[in-house]
Parts: structure tokens; C-alpha cells; sequence
């Protein structure tokens, strides 16, 4: 359709026009104004309703108005009115004249400071006066002056403990006032109590009387006569349409009788409120229409037109307040009082700004809580305190500010915020004392039942001894477990795999044996530990020729922490030096009686290079483990502990465990500290694959996500998703407790941090081939370090060097620490490009020496002075463009130019320099020797005196290690 069809601007009334549908609704765009200043332009929807009128009706109210077909409202009138701007005299003179008042001040400034410099330049002769004068003390002035010391002294003391007596007397006053404050508390919260029975009690009685009132009136009522209710002259709104056609006749009369002819009477006298105000023009824009329908206005000239619609004019019915309103004052139309900051776009805006219906409900709400706001009692609460907890959910459940948290934290000497994590006793403390009740909770049920189960005396099969070889570095022990191995070697064994492990089995008349290798340098503490936590029998392996060391001691501590039974080993009975009694006397005095000096501890002499004494050992090995009594449930979900992990290139990651209850099959689901997995084979110590390990069986298993930590337990579980949410537990649990013990600072640690701020720290980025050796590495380099420097492990890791490792060591500037390991082709290109250093090790000694030697040369050098002569100024002469030089003597040694000087004027340092020129008569000399007479001059430095002495050192840095 064209858009002429709806154009109603046509001037010939009876021209005709094709039927069609105009535009309903239009949208625009009304900015919303706010306070201070601030608008917003908001999309606003406007719907027209067409009146169903005649056309001829519409052409004469237009020409009535004179008004164009399509009104549009008028846009306020913009004022092109501008702020006048500030002439650029008054712009730019008070700048212009602080500067110069800033000038002058750093003239007047700089004036002052010389006068000062010269001031004192003149009176550090004074100064000396005086402190040799201070020197010069009378016996009876030492004595008055002791006794002034003295009694100082005596009042500090005396105020000290005044002080203590101040602070105890007011800890009795703070307990005294707390139990008052208690008492107080108990007391009003008894009262309030108390009131509160009494309201209710009164109310109850209030509603019995208004009860019985009620149905006195009711039955009153029922007594008297009805009486018609009187009509009400509003009547509920219609909704909906208008049905179709003519109303229907209305039959019957009226109620009231016949109305009365004749004309309306006149009205008598003035009305009430004074005359109708005259009528003036229309204003802009048409009369909305009611909700259910539009009602046409009548049309004069459709009379005779057939088919016109007549419609009566409904008369309004006169309200009977009308008559006796008073007169109200007009209220002004203005909103000056909530136009809130005067601003550019409101001194400009013709409109007048209207509150919106929120703000209107936002104040009377905030009226509604004023009248309401009356102080209200504390609320105790039972708190549910898990193992962590952020300060800020501790005060959300306790309904308490964060900042009263804060508060109480601070005078426990710790330093936190809002998000800071806090474990479960110090929440604990904070709770109980804003008087709240503690629950504490744990998210450990996720593992309740995992390894403590109880089997049944009728269940349990003897089972194998686990047996853990322990001893000093060097003193035979791989050597004796190789002898072992060879005495009962299996056909086809690969003994480079049963190495590798570190655990393995040997048979005895029929019995198995398990072992299990600890190494011996004193790195490995914590590997050594937990093979004494892990084993039923420790040998301890002694060198006849060299007796009890510091690891044989360790190792005899760990099993008694462990309670496990010794056999003395006494290894290298071949060597012409080995003395056996020797081996003992040590080892009684470490508290181990053997049985050839009266105790219950074996002993057997061995020779793993000869491989004498084998047999024996082994007896005795099986006498120990059947006094023993060692005992498992075969028939039962597997669970143990992991000796060993390792990412293996081919493999994946891999764990050498100890199966300890149960028996472990292919297949199964188990989870061993934060990493879990499926069992998808498993290789015995002869690396042939088994589908099912026992009791005290070692094996590796393949299948984790990821390589678990050595010394990690592990267990069978049911499904996927109890592994999985075990190993998420644990993952946030040492995340939280990582956290917690960062977060906990008290002001002396902040002290001591900061003046820790001067530490040098050596970056290091190391790789091994297994966990333990990863750990020990990390131990040893921690052990290193000393108040200066200290190593910093940016990263470690099991498995290869790799191309993210070398990254991280260009950007932090670190080598990188491969034991047992090496970097593929990737990592080494990467490396030569970038400079970063790899350094391979298989030996921890060789490891730990270079890293020792590297942190040695963060070390600042030793300073050492050396004295080397003295020379007396005789005179001292002002020299143009040289300043001061001093005519001087060696009286003692030899002065060299460009070493380390002292003037000392009355036996005190006055400056410590360099010498900057030495010159006998004219020539510059390199050294006078003493007797001589030479020119100095000093460096930056022009104070010299005749009378003064000069003290010349030689300075040497001496290089330091750690």
C-alpha cells in the first residue's frame, strides 16, 4: 500500500480513500534524569488507539483547533546560551606567580643552606674541644656521674615494676568487668524474659475481652431490625467489550416514581468554592482512551445520515461532597525542591523532572525502617566450622562484621584479610570468644572405612616377612642384597629391573622373603623412614672395619620410632681390619645389646664379596618372622603402601608398591594419595607380568593419572567416582592447608620478612628419574643455604627435561638439575638457543658440590684492611683549581695513592676516603716512604689542619663459601 492512502491531510471531506491500517505503535527515545547530574536516554514504546469518529467529525475539529492532521510535539527550545570562559590573564597569572614566589623561595633556600654549611664547617673545632674536655674527668666527677647512673638505673627498674603491677592490676579489672558485663547480660536477658510472659499473658486476656465484646455487638445486631442498605454511587468498572446492537428497551418504572417536568431549577447564590474558571485552548496531544473501550464524541452534522450511530450523552451524577467541599489553596506546580544538584543539563531542561515510582517506594521504606530502627539483641549462633574457612564466610556465619574478626585476629598478633583462610582451631578461638557455639565438621568421611577394616581370625593365611636393609653409606648393603639375589637367582631373571625397584623376593627352604633396598646417604632420611614404617624386620648392615657412623644411627632410630625388630649384620668379614667386638662395643653404647654380649638382638657375620654367612641370615630372618606371627586376609580388597614413583618414557606414570592386606588384580580401581587410577597391568620384581599380587608381594602398577608420592598408601575402591572424589578431597584439603599456613603472619614475621628483604637466592629447576630422589635432592639443597643466600626450587619433577622446563629457566634465569634423567632432541635444541644451562648428575655428592660452589659466588666477599703507614700534615696549602693539599710526613710505614685513608684529629676519625694525589715536590709518586715529605689531597674532601694525622690501609677482598 502507499503510504497516501493513510495520510488524513486530504482537504475534500467526501473524497475516497482505500481502507488501510496505519501505524500503532512508534517507539522514541526519553532521557531519564537522576541526581547529581546524571541522565540516561531510555527506548520508550508509544501506542496510538484510533476513535472510531467520522471523518467529517475529525476535519472539523482540526479546523476548530487549527491544527495540522499529524501533531507532533514541540521540542523545547535550545538555549545556544555557553558558559563565558575565564580571560587567559587570570588563567595564567597566579601559575606565574607562584612560580615566581617558588623562585625566590629557593633562592632565599639556598642562601640559608650555605650559611649553615659555614656554620658548621666553623664549629667542628668546638666539637672536638668539647669531647676532649669530656675526657679530662676528676675522680669526684666519675663518682657524681656513677651515682647518676646508678640512680637512673633504680628508677628504671622501679618503673618496670611499677609497670608490671599497672598491667596485672588491670587484667583483674578487665576479668572483674567481664564478669559484671556477664551478670548485667544475664540479668536484662531474664528481664526481657520475664516481659515477654507478661505480653503475652496480656494479650491473651486482651483478645478474650475484644472476643466477648465482639459477640455482644454480634448478638445486639441480630436483635434489631434490618434496615435497607443504602445504595453507593460508585459502581465497579465494566470490562470488555460493548456487546453489539441497541440497548434493550427498559421496562417497567421507575423506582422512585415519575420524574417531574418543567426545566432544572436555577442554582441559589454563588458557588461554594467560587466561579468555574474560564475555559482557555486545549492543550496539545489527545484524551486517553479508558481501559475496556473508546466512546466516540457525538457528531452534529451525522443526524441525517443514514445508518448514524446516536449516542446519549450520560449525564454526571452530582456527589453530595460537592456541595460542602471547602476552598483548597492551589497547590504550586513546581519540583524545585526535588531537583536535587543544579547542573547544566537541568538549568537548560524546560521540562520539569518527575520522581519515578521507585524512588517514591525507596523513601518510604527508608522512613518505615527509621521509625522502626530500635536496637536489637544479640543473636547467638550454633557455627558449623569446617577444616578451612575464609574469615569473610566465618563472619557471614556468625552474622558478625568482618572487621570484628579482623580485630580479634590482630591481637592474636595475626595480620589477615578479608579472604585470607583460616584453619579450624583458630576459627574455633574467634567464635567462641564473640560467644557463639562451635560445631566442627570434616570433609574426611569421604575416606571413613578405607583402610580401617577388621578381618576375622579365621581369615588370616601366613604371609611372607618384609625386610628392610638399612645402614651407613658404603657399607656393603647393595653388595650383600646382590649376593642374596645370586645365591637364589630364578632362570631368566633381569636384574637390571629388581635394581631399578629397589624391592624384591628370595626363597629359603620353600619360604619367600621380601626385601626392600633403602640407600644410605644422609639425603634419603625420609626414604630410610619410610621403609621402617612399611617393614616387619630391619637388617642393619655394619662394616667390620669401620664400625657404627652417623646413618647407622639414624637407621637404629627409625626402627625403634617404628618398633621394629633388629638383626645385626656384620658385613665385610673378609677385610684383614675387620674387628667384630669392635661393631659391638659401639653398638651398645647406642643402646644394642646382640646375643654374644647377653641381649636378645641377633647378630651374623657375613661377607657379601665371599658370600659367607648368607644361609645364616636368612635363618635368622625366618626364626624372627615366625616369632613374629605374620599374618594377612588374602581374600579381601587390596591396600598397602607405594615404595617408589617414576615416570616412565614408554610406560606412563608408575608406582612400585607393597601390597600389605588383600590381594591386588588387574582391573581394579585404587587410589593412592591425590592420584588415582586403573590398574591396567602389573609386573612382579622379575618384570614378567602377573594378573594378581598378594600379601607382602611387590609389584608396579601401571594405570595412575599421574605418578603418586613414595610413601603415599594406597586402597581398592568400589566405582570411579568414590576414587575420583578421595582424590579431589585430598587435592583441596593440602591446597587449604598450603594456604592457611602461608596466610598465618604476625607483625614479627612482617619485621622479620623485611629484613630478610636483603636474602640472595640461587634459582634452581630440577628433574629425577623417581620421587625419592627428587625429595632427598630438594632436602639437601634446602640444608645448604645460610642467612645470605638460600636456593629457590622454581620447579621439580619426575620424567625427562622438557621444553616448558627450559622456558621457565630463560625466564627466571636458572640452570637445570637432571639426575638420572635427560632432555629430549626438543628441549636440548631449545636450550642452545635460549642459554640455558643443563647439568646432568648421577651421584648426589657431585650435585649438591656444584650447587654449593654456585651459591658461594653470591656470597658478598670478606673485607680485610691491612695497615701500611702514617704521615703527620705539617701545613696545608689552597691551590687554584686543586683545592686544599697537605704538606705532610711519613712518620711511620709507607703511603701509597689510591689507597684507603683516615684522618684522625685528636685521636678521632674524622673521614674515611681514598687518596686521590701523592706528589713529592712537583712529580706524581706511586708511594713515600717514611721519613719523607710528600703533597696529599684527599677525594671530595678539603677539612684538613695542620696537626692532623693520616692513617693509609690496604683493602683486600677475600672471596667466601659456604
Amino acid at each position: 500500500m502507499s503510504n497516501e492512502n493513510n495520510n488524513d491531510n486530504s482537504n475534500d471531506p467526501s473524497e475516497k480513500k482505500t481502507l488501510s491500517l496505519g501505524k500503532s505503535v512508534g517507539t522514541g527515545t526519553v532521557r531519564q534524569s537522576f541526581s547529581h547530574g546524571r541522565s540516561k536516554a531510555v527506548v520508550v514504546e508509544k501506542r496510538k488507539r484510533r476513535f472510531n469518529a467520522p471523518a467529517d467529525a475529525k476535519q472539523t475539529a482540526r479546523a476548530a483547533t487549527g491544527e495540522p492532521a499529524q501533531a507532533t510535539p514541540e521540542a523545547p527550545a535550545k538555549t545556544a546560551a555557553k558558559p563565558a570562559r575565564a580571560p587567559n590573564q587570570a588563567k595564567g597569572g597566579p601559575s606565574q606567580g607562584g612560580n615566581q614566589n617558588r623562585g625566590a623561595g629557593a633562592g632565599q633556600g639556598g642562601k640559608g643552606q650555605r650559611q649553615g654549611q659555614r656554620n658548621r664547617a666553623g664549629g667542628g673545632g668546638g666539637q672536638a674541644a668539647s669531647a676532649s674536655g669530656q675526657r679530662n674527668l676528676t675522680s669526684s666527677e666519675n663518682a657524681k656521674r656513677l651515682q647518676a647512673l646508678e640512680a637512673a638505673k633504680s628508677r628504671a627498674r622501679e618503673m618496670e615494676i611499677r609497670k608490671k603491677e599497672d598491667e596485672a592490676r588491670r587484667i583483674e579489672e578487665d576479668a572483674r568487668r567481664k564478669i559484671e558485663e556477664e551478670a548485667k547480660r544475664k540479668a536484662a536477658e531474664e528481664a526481657a524474659r520475664e516481659k515477654a510472659i507478661l505480653d503475652a499473658q496480656k494479650a491473651e486476656e486482651e483478645k478474650k475481652i475484644r472476643e466477648a465484646a465482639e459477640a455482644a455487638k454480634a448478638a445486639e445486631i441480630a436483635k434489631s431490625p434490618t434496615k435497607p442498605t443504602p445504595r453507593s454511587d460508585s459502581r465497579p468498572a465494566r470490562t470488555g467489550d460493548r456487546p453489539a446492537g441497541n440497548r434493550p428497551a427498559r421496562t417497567g418504572e421507575r423506582p422512585a416514581g415519575a420524574r417531574p417536568g418543567g426545566g432544572r431549577p436555577g442554582g441559589a447564590g454563588d458557588r461554594p468554592a467560587g466561579n468555574r474558571p474560564a475555559g482557555g485552548g486545549r492543550p496539545g496531544g489527545g484524551r486517553p482512551a479508558p481501559a475496556s473501550f473508546a466512546t466516540a464524541a457525538p457528531d452534529p452534522t451525522a443526524e441525517g445520515k443514514p445508518g448514524a450511530k446516536t449516542i446519549k450523552p450520560v449525564p454526571k451524577k452530582p456527589r453530595p461532597e460537592d456541595a460542602t467541599r471547602p476552598e483548597q489553596p492551589a497547590k504550586p506546580r513546581t519540583d524545585d525542591r526535588r531537583r536535587g544538584k543544579l547542573t547544566l543539563s537541568n538549568a537548560l531542561n524546560e521540562n520539569e523532572r518527575q520522581r519515578s515510582l521507585a524512588s517514591m517506594r525507596r523513601r518510604r521504606a527508608k522512613q518505615r525502617g527509621a521509625q522502626n530502627d530500635v536496637p536489637r539483641e544479640k543473636v547467638f549462633r550454633e557455627v558449623i566450622i569446617p577444616e578451612t574457612i575464609t574469615v569473610q564466610e566465618l563472619a557471614q556465619r556468625m552474622t558478625e562484621r568482618a572487621v570484628d574478626v579482623i580485630k580479634i585476629l590482630m591481637k592474636q598478633g595475626q595480620m589477615v584479610k578479608t579472604v585470607d583462610i583460616l584453619d579450624a582451631d583458630t576459627a574455633q578461638l574467634v567464635a567462641e570468644e564473640l560467644g557463639h557455639a562451635v560445631k566442627r565438621v570434616s570433609e574426611a568421611d569421604v575416606e571413613e572405612g578405607l583402610y580401617e577394616r577388621k578381618d576375622s581370625d579365621e581369615s588370616m593365611e601366613p604371609r611372607p616377612p618384609v625386610v628392610t636393609i638399612m645402614g651407613h653409606v658404603d657399607h656393603g648393603k647393595t653388595s650383600l642384597l646382590d649376593a642374596l639375589r645370586h645365591a637364589n637367582v630364578v632362570k631368566g631373571e633381569a636384574g637390571g629391573i629388581t635394581q631399578h625397584i629397589g624391592a624384591y623376593q628370595v626363597e629359603q627352604d620353600g619360604q619367600k622373603i621380601t626385601f626392600i633396598d633403602t640407600p644410605g646417604h644422609a639425603a634419603f632420611t625420609e626414604m630410610r623412614a619410610r621403609g621402617a614404617k612399611s617393614t616387619d624386620i630391619v637388617i642393619l648392615v655394619v662394616a667390620a672395619d669401620d664400625g657404627v657412623m652417623p646413618q647407622t644411627i639414624e637407621a637404629i632410630n627409625h626402627a625403634r620410632a617404628a618398633e621394629v625388630p633388629i638383626i645385626v649384620a656384620v658385613n665385610k668379614m673378609d677385610l684383614p681390619a675387620a674387628d667384630p667386638s669392635r661393631v659391638r662395643n659401639e653398638l651398645l653404647q647406642h643402646g644394642v645389646f646382640v646375643e654374644t654380649m647377653g641381649g636378645d638382638v641377633l647378630e651374623v657375620e657375613v661377607s657379601a664379596l665371599k658370600q659367607t654367612g648368607l644361609d645364616t641370615l636368612l635363618e635368622a630372618i625366618l626364626i624372627q618372622s615366625e616369632m613374629l606371627e605374620l599374618k594377612a586376609n588374602p581374600d579381601r580388597e587390596a591396600d598397602g603402601v607405594v615404595v617408589e614413583a617414576k615416570l616412565d618414557k614408554g610406560r606412563g606414570p608408575v608406582a612400585t608398591v607393597l601390597v600389605q592386606h588383600g590381594t591386588l588384580n588387574v582391573g581394579d580401581i585404587v587410589v593412592a594419595g591425590e592420584q588415582w587410577g586403573k590398574v591396567r597391568a602389573l609386573v612382579d620384581d622379575l618384570g614378567d607380568k602377573v594378573d594378581n599380587a598378594g600379601p607382602s608381594k611387590p609389584v608396579e602398577i601401571l594405570g595412575f593419572s599421574a605418578a603418586p608420592d613414595a610413601g603415599d598408601q594406597f586402597a581398592v575402591v568400589q566405582t570411579e567416582g568414590r576414587a575420583r572424589e578421595i582424590a579431589d578431597y585430598r587435592i583441596r584439603k593440602n591446597k587449604d592447608l598450603a594456604a592457611a599456613k602461608a596466610n598465618r603472619g604476625s607483625l614479627e614475621q612482617m619485621l622479620n620478612q623485611l629484613k630478610d628483604s636483603d636474602l640472595k637466592t640461587f634459582p634452581l629447576v630440577i628433574k629425577g628419574d623417581v620421587k625419592g630422589s627428587v625429595e632427598a635432592i630438594i632436602g639437601a639443597l634446602d640444608n645448604i643455604g645460610n642467612e645470605e643466600v638460600s636456593a629457590q626450587i622454581l620447579h621439580s619433577g619426575v620424567g625427562g627435561v622438557t621444553e616448558s622446563d627450559v622456558t621457565l629457566a630463560e625466564a627466571s634465569g636458572a640452570p637445570i638439575i637432571a639426575f638420572n634423567v635427560r632432555a629430549n632432541a626438543q628441549a636440548k635444541q631449545a636450550a642452545e638457543q635460549k642459554g640455558v644451562e643443563i647439568r646432568y648428575y648421577n651421584i648426589i655428592y657431585d650435585l649438591t658440590d656444584d650447587v654449593k660452589s654456585g651459591m658461594s659466588g653470591l656470597l658478598s666477599p670478606e673485607v680485610r684492611e691491612t695497615f701500611i703507614g702514617y704521615a703527620e700534615i705539617l701545613e696545608v696549602f689552597n691551590i687554584t683549581k686543586v683545592g686544599k693539599v697537605a704538606g705532610c710526613r711519613v712518620t711511620e710505614g709507607v703511603v701509597e695513592r689510591g689507597t684507603g685513608v683516615r684522618l684522625l684529629r685528636d685521636n678521632v676519625v674524622i673521614h674515611t676516603g681514598k687518596l686521590s694525589t701523592l706528589k713529592r715536590f712537583k712529580d706524581e709518586v706511586k708511594e713515600v716512604v717514611v721519613g719523607q715529605e710528600c703533597g696529599m689531597a684527599f677525594e671530595k674532601y678539603e677539612d684538613l689542619r695542620a696537626g692532623d694525622r693520616i692513617e693509609c690501609f690496604r683493602v683486600e677482598e677475600i672471596a667466601r663459601s659456604l
